[in-house]
């Protein structure tokens, strides 16, 4: 199977224009639920590829707002590519997305979604149990956690989730990157103000948490709300067992538009599978 046969083609991609800003990526990130927007320029009436701008380029360089700065450079594929090489190409360079081009042109983007799509569709390996793919280490949060400190930990473990537990370990829900960018907004003209983070006696006014609630606060920039994570977390996620073949699991996360299940062993939290996992049965 080739690129040219999973990948998104260009004329189903919403993309941005240089010039542009962070506010016209943030709309088309929460209107299409999309990780990431390619971005294009007009060069004498051609449209050419530029560059990519995802939900973490917005949340960690929180005082930029000219797109061409915002935007980075990522691996590219080609229609001909075999899809089994661009996962493989995917998994190296931990990127979610190829743009795919011919020459400066893009023609279209294979996205992690659209190769577990075609696992799904059993056009691709997807044979393995996932107990063999998933992930053990999971990264987790706590229910009262303020949710710019959840976004935090989340950034800093470099994944898209947070399993969300409750006062006895156990999980009460899931909060991905998804849910952030769903009640995110662009602030204009407000001074930073990281002490609002919690009260003065609240249990989570400590510095480091209101170090980081000042970063969503300078005088442009976007800004994520202070409440407890159980408030915008998915309560009842939908969880798998390893025993689950990765078709079985891929056709779970495109039924439910998610990127990862948690791995359960009968009521026990024992890993977790995201989509990039199963790349890896390929």
């Amino acid at each position: 199977m080739n690129v040219s046969d999973a990948m998104t083609p260009r004329s189903d991609l919403v993309v941005v224009e240089i010039p542009g800003s962070r506010n016209d990526v943030l709309g088309y990130l929460q209107e299409y639920g999309f990780s990431s927007v390619p971005v294009v320029k007009d060069v004498d009436g051609e449209e050419v590829y530029r560059g990519l701008v995802s939900r973490d380029d917005l949340i960690d360089q929180p005082d930029e707002d000219q797109l061409a700065l915002l935007m980075r450079e990522v691996p590219t594929t080609t229609t001909d590519a075999s899809l089994e090489g661009a996962a493989a190409t995917m998994l190296a360079e931990r990127s979610r997305r190829l743009p795919v081009v011919d020459g400066d042109a893009l023609v279209g983007i294979l996205t992690v979604t659209d190769v577990v799509r075609a696992i799904a569709r059993d056009e691709a390996d997807g044979d393995r149990q996932v107990g063999e793919l998933a992930t053990e280490a999971v990264n987790a949060t706590h229910a009262e956690t303020p949710l710019p400190v959840a976004e935090r930990e989340i950034g800093l473990a470099r994944v898209p989730y947070a399993i969300v537990l409750d006062d006895d370990a156990a999980m009460s829900g899931i909060l991905t990157e998804v849910d952030i960018l769903d009640v995110a907004r662009v602030v204009e003209g407000e001074a930073s103000t990281g002490d609002s983070i919690a009260e003065q006696d609240s249990e989570w006014s400590w510095e480091g948490i209101k170090a980081t609630g000042a970063r969503y606060l300078p005088t442009r920039n976007v800004e994520i709300p202070a409440g407890a994570t159980r408030h915008f977390m998915t309560d009842d996620p939908i969880t798998v067992n390893g025993a689950r073949l990765a078709r079985e699991v891929a056709q779970e996360l495109i039924t439910n538009d998610i990127e990862q299940v948690p791995l359960v062993n009968g009521t026990d939290l024992a890993g977790i599978v995201r989509d990039i996992d199963l790349l890896e049965g390929l």
